[in-house]
């Protein structure tokens, strides 16, 4: 059986609903403390009212009950009648005479009905508490069973006797309970009529902070990270006297601030995709230049020192991946300026084979692996650049591993997606270049086993740049002895 576990109460989230609710706690403790305070002050008031009658009564009514309705010394008009003497006397009123802590005489006026019976059985437990009393003149509450709470007081008789006179508390406590009802009842309207207030005027109060929020909110939602972008409307002034407007004004600041700051990054930003773009594009006329003559060079007839026949070979090779860098500078730089893509279906299956026959042939040391699925997957987009995803991706497994390590590609499609997986079980991406991994100009520290350096760390940016272009996303996930990069992009509509 699974136990259930019971949670702290949830304390209100907003702002809004925990000043309600500090207002009606507030009000609900007041209320409950001027409650108190009346109900208290009414029941004093009212015992002390009792304890006065109690006063004037005296002991009249307890005495007569040992002297047959009439004090000592007076003449006795009704011999043998010992009912007491209930003249003057309110109905309820107890009377009682105790002679050395026991219980003699106990009766209380029933009605005006002088034949009515006056005696009350009272219990054990009732005269060891009616024994109790102090004999002092004043009153003290009582409970007894045989009747209910009464007020009495105890007196020394002339008998050296002690007696006993009790008033009812009934009145005084139906006086109390109808004023608990009254209270308890004005004081619950009261709080429900001022929590409905309050949630309204702290709503109404707080809605220049509520606005400062949804604008706050707006902007957080905004691609801050590149590009242009139009901040939202400032949010509305108000009195800068008060917090809220202060909240509001400072915030309108701060959103001025980064306006300024966003706008003055994205025009740096659109000189140096320019300048990329222009210095890419002349770069691109003298290096074909200088490869195209250290090949013509070394076309001559002529006899050439292998040390110049050497340095001409470097020259052009040198050029060759100068050329590749100079491109790849200038497709990012077409890429961030936000340049259209070719859009159609694309067979991806195609291009998967395409690129690991490529693969296998440039790194005939490595062992790849295919898993395609039975049906073809196509994808909308640019053949050329997604092929030139492909080609990265495995270039960079190549370059990065050791001979020996099998590449496994995978493609599948799920959720309206299709994915590539580039897998190798090489030995990872190292920890401080894993976060940097699709930045531009990110190199490994790794050096192929030939000895010759990998490129300008230029490739893995462009697979980002491109999936992005194409609505996907791209991700790695890397250990020692397993790297995976996964590429996402929409799947073409088959509808």
């Amino acid at each position: 059986m699974r136990s259930v576990r019971l949670g702290r109460p949830r304390w209100p989230r907003t702002l809004r609903a925990r000043l309600t609710v500090g207002l009606v706690v507030l009000l609900a403790v007041s209320c409950a403390a001027v409650g108190v305070a009346a109900v208290v002050e009414l029941e004093r008031f009212l015992t002390r009212r009792v304890d006065q009658q109690l006063s004037d009564v005296g002991t009249r009514f307890p005495a007569s009950l040992e002297h047959s309705g009439r004090l000592p010394g007076e003449r006795d008009d009704h011999d043998g009648d010992e009912r007491g003497d209930t003249r003057r006397q309110s109905t309820g009123t107890f009377g009682a005479r105790l002679v050395d802590g026991r219980v003699t005489n106990a009766a209380v006026v029933r009605s005006g009905d002088l034949t009515a019976d006056l005696n009350v059985a009272l219990t054990a437990r009732d005269a060891r508490t009616l024994a109790a009393v102090p004999v002092d003149g004043r009153g003290h509450s009582v409970h007894l069973s045989a009747l209910d709470d009464y007020r009495v007081s105890a007196g020394r008789g002339l008998d050296g006797d002690v007696l006993i006179t009790g008033l009812p508390l009934e009145p005084v406590e139906a006086a109390v309970h109808r004023l608990e009802l009254v209270a308890g009842s004005v004081f619950g309207v009261a709080l429900a009529v001022t929590g409905v207030a309050g949630a309204l005027w702290v709503r109404w109060s707080l809605r220049p902070l509520s606005r400062v929020a949804a604008t706050a909110t707006r902007v957080s939602e905004l691609p801050l990270a590149s590009g242009e972008v139009a901040l939202p409307p400032r949010a509305p002034a108000s009195d800068p006297r008060g917090e809220v407007g202060r909240v509001a004004s400072a915030f309108n600041r701060m959103l001025g601030h980064v306006e300024d700051a966003l706008t003055k990054r994205h025009a740096s930003e659109e000189r140096l995709r320019r300048f990329a773009a222009d210095a890419s594009h002349e770069l691109r006329t003298p290096v074909a230049s200088v490869r195209g003559h250290a090949e013509l060079a070394l076309l001559h007839p002529g006899p050439v020192p292998p040390e110049v026949t050497r340095a001409l070979e470097r020259i052009a090779a040198e050029s060759s991946r100068m050329g590749e860098m100079v491109d790849e500078m200038l497709l990012l730089a077409r890429l961030d300026a936000g340049r259209p893509l070719e859009r159609g279906a694309v067979d991806l299956t195609r291009l998967v084979l395409d690129a690991v026959t490529d693969a296998r042939a440039a790194g005939p040391g490595h062992r790849w692996a295919l898993d395609l699925p039975e049906e073809p997957v196509t994808v909308p987009g640019d053949p050329h650049r997604l092929q030139q995803v492909l080609a990265n991706l495995l270039a960079n497994a190549r370059l990065h591993t050791p001979v020996g390590t099998t590449v496994t590609v995978t493609l599948h499609t799920g959720a309206g997606s299709a994915v590539l997986t580039v897998h190798d079980d090489g030995p990872g991406i190292p920890d401080d270049v894993r976060p940097s991994v699709f930045e531009r100009f990110t190199r490994a520290d790794r050096r192929r086993p030939d000895g010759s350096g990998g490129g300008a760390g230029l490739g893995l940016s462009i697979v980002a740049a491109v999936v992005e272009a194409h609505d996907g996303d791209v991700a790695v996930d890397s250990a020692p002895g397993t790297t995976t990069f996964t590429v996402r992009l929409p799947a073409a509509d088959t509808a």
